[in-house]
């Protein structure tokens, strides 16, 4: 869709040339999903941008949802992150607009993440344990 089909009826030419394009819920949605994703597989925005070709500053205005994603850049992260391109749409509908992470998710993530990078089974094995303790307690209101 061109600039002159979204022009409202009262808008002249000139005010839609002058009036710049704003990525929309959508971009954020797929910005957010990428952040969410490079987040949780332990990521900076300099080692995504190195792989797919970008600067940092250009994957953090694809993370903000600030400039659009064009169909192969977008492949190109979904290869990256390992997961299809569906993915970045996910939760996506009619009148949604999509929630921003809340610090308890960015914290969940990176539990989920360190985990992930602990090798040792009896370490992850006490990890865990301690993590059930500490929710049974709360949940007791210790």
């Amino acid at each position: 869709m061109d600039v002159m089909s979204r022009m409202q009826p009262d808008e002249t030419r000139e005010e839609a040339r002058r009036t710049p394009l704003r990525a929309g819920s959508i971009d954020r949605h797929v910005g957010a999903r990428i952040r969410e994703r490079r987040l949780m597989l332990g990521l900076s925005q300099q080692q995504l941008a190195d792989s797919i070709g970008v600067t940092y500053q250009q994957a953090h205005k694809y993370e903000r949802g600030l400039n659009r994603i064009a169909a192969g850049r977008l492949y190109e992260i979904a290869q990256v992150l390992g997961v299809p391109i569906s993915w970045f749409f996910d939760g996506i509908g009619p009148g949604k607009e999509p929630a921003p992470m809340t610090q308890r998710q960015r914290l969940c993530l990176e539990v989920a993440r360190n985990f992930a990078h602990i090798s040792n089974e009896r370490h992850q094995l006490a990890l865990s344990q301690m993590a059930r303790a500490l929710a049974e307690a709360e949940a007791r209101g210790e």
